[in-house]
């Protein structure tokens, strides 16, 4: 069993912060999906303050990470690790946060029905990502980390799949030059965030090797 707290110190600060991005990066995926739900129901478009807030909220997390970081001596994980799982948690809804955006100005009909299978496996990545992040407080057995790491996984690929699918339909839709290009771009956004949350899996997947 991997004990990183007994291996390398038990200074909860930085599992604290880790934690509290991982939460962050998940109630951006679940605005992400409300949002979804409001479309769907021919409701106006929402604010996108929620979406900034999170964000804002993130990227407050990293500042404190960074201090301390730079008053610390001693860390419970690798400063480098640290600092990349940091990134990497930011890197959500700030993507999060771009999609929004763009849905916000499209001009046309938003497809809520493309984007409802990719919203659910972003779900599920987000879901795996907060559980792997609090796996690291404690210490944790690998095949638990590998486990939620396959679901992750799994989330990841499906969503190649339902993007090559939507790649498909609207290659053959009856669709004009501007809304193809504006589509293919959101549809790749959307599949880019799911991306966010494997690469912050394989983060922490790193990490537990490294000590295992």
């Amino acid at each position: 069993m991997l004990s990183l707290k007994k291996l390398l110190g038990k200074d909860d600060k930085f599992f604290d912060l880790l934690e509290a991005g991982a939460e962050e990066a998940k109630a951006s995926v679940d605005l992400f999906s409300a949002y979804l739900k409001r479309i769907a129901s021919n409701e106006s478009h929402a604010s996108l303050d929620d979406f900034v807030q999170t964000r804002r909220k993130e990227k407050r997390i990293r500042h404190l990470m960074t201090e301390e970081l730079s008053r610390t001596f001693v860390t419970p994980l690798e400063r480098e690790d640290i600092e990349a799982l940091s990134f990497a948690l930011y890197r959500i809804p700030k993507q999060l946060e771009k999609i929004v955006e763009r849905l916000s100005i499209y001009p046309g009909r938003v497809p809520h029905s493309a984007f409802a299978r990719q919203a659910e496996l972003m779900m599920q990545a987000a879901e795996a990502v907060v559980f792997m992040v609090k796996q690291l407080r404690g210490g944790t057995h690998i095949e638990k980390i590998r486990e939620a790491n396959d679901r992750l996984q799994y989330a990841e690929g499906e969503a190649d799949k339902v993007m090559l699918g939507l790649l498909k339909e609207l290659y053959n839709g009856p669709y004009d030059a501007k809304e193809l290009v504006i589509l293919q771009e959101l549809y790749e956004m959307v599949e880019q965030a799911v991306d966010r949350c494997r690469n912050a899996g394989n983060i922490v997947v790193q990490i537990v090797l490294k000590h295992s």
